[in-house]
C-alpha cells in the first residue's frame, strides 16, 4: 500500500485527478470498458471539476465509463443534496458518458425498495459482464463517515444485509 499526504483538499484533489486518470488509461489498454462507483457527499466536488476539465477531460475516453455510486441519499433528483445530480452538475454532463452507462440509484420510491432495486442492477450488470468494480471512490465526513455508514451506528456492525 502507498500512502499519499497532501497539505490541503486542492491538493488532494489534484493527486487524485492524477491517479485516476492514469488508472483508467492503464485499464482501457487492457480492456473495455471501466466500472467506477462514484462517492457523494462534498467530498469530490473539486475532484469533479478537475476531471471535467483539461487536461483530464481530454486524456480519458469517457465513452467507454459505466457509472455506478456507492451511496445515495432518500431525496428527489432535482434536490441538491442528491448525490447524482451532483455528480451530474460537476462532472457527468461536461463528459459525454453515455446515459445508458450511467446507473442511477431510483430515489422515487421507499429507500429499502431502492436498496433492492440497485442490487439486482448491480447483479445484473455483474453477471452480464464478468467483471468487477475497476475503481470504488470514497469520501469521507468530518465525522469519519463514508457511504452513509456513520460511526457508533448498529448498521456498521452488520455482516450482512
Amino acid at each position: 500500500m502507498n500512502l499519499h499526504i497532501a497539505k490541503d483538499s486542492n491538493e488532494l484533489s489534484l493527486q487524485a485527478a492524477e491517479w485516476i486518470t492514469c488508472v483508467i488509461k492503464t485499464t482501457l489498454e487492457r480492456q473495455d470498458r471501466f466500472t467506477i462507483a462514484l462517492s457523494g457527499g462534498s467530498t469530490p466536488h473539486k475532484l469533479h471539476g478537475l476531471l471535467s476539465a483539461y487536461p483530464y477531460k481530454e486524456e480519458i475516453d469517457w465513452s467507454k465509463l459505466h457509472v455506478f455510486w456507492g451511496d445515495e441519499r432518500a431525496v428527489p433528483f432535482e434536490d441538491d443534496r442528491n448525490n447524482a445530480k451532483m455528480a451530474f452538475d460537476t462532472l457527468l454532463d461536461k463528459v459525454g458518458i453515455p446515459m445508458d452507462q450511467i446507473h442511477l440509484m431510483r430515489t422515487d420510491i421507499e429507500p429499502a425498495e431502492s436498496a433492492a432495486a440497485y442490487e439486482k442492477v448491480l447483479q445484473k450488470y455483474f453477471d452480464e459482464t464478468g467483471t468487477s468494480f475497476d475503481l470504488v471512490l470514497l469520501g469521507m465526513g468530518d465525522d469519519g463517515h463514508t457511504l452513509s455508514l456513520f460511526p457508533g451506528q448498529p448498521v456498521v456492525h452488520e455482516t450482512s444485509l
